[in-house]
């Protein structure tokens, strides 16, 4: 292998590990103006999006530790790596599927476990984990604010009773 290669192969092998997910695309007929807003939608959500040449990625990847991808990829590929959560990548590749019908997406692999293009669409339609984190938070203050209201109702009956016998008898 060319040391040119070596190079690119190395650059792809450490966005690997440092990332705990990436997805595969096939970028295929997306204009140059699209794939940079795609490229943008990403980076909010602290995902990055990179062209890879199939043959180079498909060394990568062994070279990262995963023994087999399980899946032939074909087409222009671009991998979606970062730092954030899977899902909120995900969630920014489906919507811009809806609005522009492409990229479709291959595969991808979570902490080193494979996931098919089904799996990856069930990610995107998880809610973000604040969002799982206030729904939980809601779901455990809901009880004890009842709690808190339904202890406090005789007090507040009693002070409110006191209260209209004082204002009668002034």
């Amino acid at each position: 292998m060319r040391e040119e290669k070596k190079l690119i192969t190395k650059e792809y092998v450490n966005r690997l590990n440092s990332s705990p997910y990436f997805i595969v695309v096939n970028y295929e007929g997306l204009k140059v103006g699209e794939f940079e807003e795609l490229r943008n939608r990403l980076a909010n959500s602290q995902a990055e999006l990179h062209v890879v040449k199939t043959s180079i990625f498909k060394i990568a990847i062994q070279e990262s530790g995963i023994e087999d991808i399980g899946h032939e990829m074909g087409g222009q590929i671009a991998a979606v790596t970062g730092d954030g959560e899977i899902t909120a990548a995900a969630k920014v590749i489906k919507n811009f599927k809806s609005e522009f019908e492409k990229p479709e997406w291959h595969f991808g692999f979570l902490d080193n476990e494979r996931l098919d293009a089904d799996q990856i669409k069930t990610l995107a339609e998880l809610p973000s984990l604040d969002e799982l984190r206030a729904k939980i938070l809601g779901t455990i203050q809901a009880p004890s604010g009842k709690l808190v209201r339904t202890l406090a109702e005789p007090g507040s009956s009693l002070a409110r009773i006191i209260r209209t016998k004082f204002t009668e008898g002034s």
